[in-house]
């Protein structure tokens, strides 16, 4: 399986946000798949330290699939070459205010008020050309109108630095995958 904008619109048609990163790479796609699923919080500069910040009590070794896949995010669906993973809650809060959810059905039921749902998907595509490409996309639909207002107002501290910031791991990753796939050449 792809994973195409059908298949991320199924688990949140109607984003107020929505943040996509792409990087490719001569590396073949299940070495790139494996680095993605390797790197770690502490092999970044700034990401890491925000997601610790947000969520306190992650280990900085701790590996972004890891992350993706223990509470408070749930894993949605995933595949040989991709992964959706999503949480809920007030995200623009101080407090952990992250409710727990039990699989993907808490998910794509969770309606509470004041509140977000936030899709993360990863996934490998290769090109006609015989490359590699790594996509990274994120999505937040707010429950309510309250909710939708405190989005956009973080929105605009966060907005300008997403791209920056969100671009960070795929860079890590595809240099991880090429170095690999180069010490292996003979």
């Amino acid at each position: 399986m792809t994973i195409c904008g059908d298949d991320l619109d199924a688990w949140l048609p109607r984003p107020e946000i929505r943040s996509r990163h792409r990087r490719e790479s001569t590396a073949d796609p299940d070495a790139l798949w494996r680095a993605a699923r390797d790197v770690s919080l502490d092999q970044t500069r700034t990401i890491g330290r925000l997601v610790r910040w947000r969520i306190p009590g992650v280990p900085a070794g701790q590996s972004f699939a890891g992350l993706l896949s223990h509470d408070p995010f749930t894993v949605l669906q995933e595949g040989e070459r991709w992964s959706i993973s999503g949480m809920c809650g007030r995200i623009w809060t101080l407090a952990r205010d992250y409710p727990r959810l039990d699989g993907a059905q808490a998910f794509a039921d969770f309606d509470e008020a004041r509140s977000v749902r936030v899709l993360f998907a990863h996934w490998v595509q290769v090109t006609g050309d015989g490359r590699s490409v790594l996509f990274s996309e994120a999505r937040v639909q707010p429950t309510d109108r309250i909710a939708t207002a405190r989005l956009r107002a973080l929105w605009l501290v966060v907005g300008p630095f997403e791209r920056l910031i969100g671009a960070e791991p795929l860079a890590l990753t595809v240099e991880h995958a090429e170095r690999r796939g180069s010490a292996d050449a003979p």
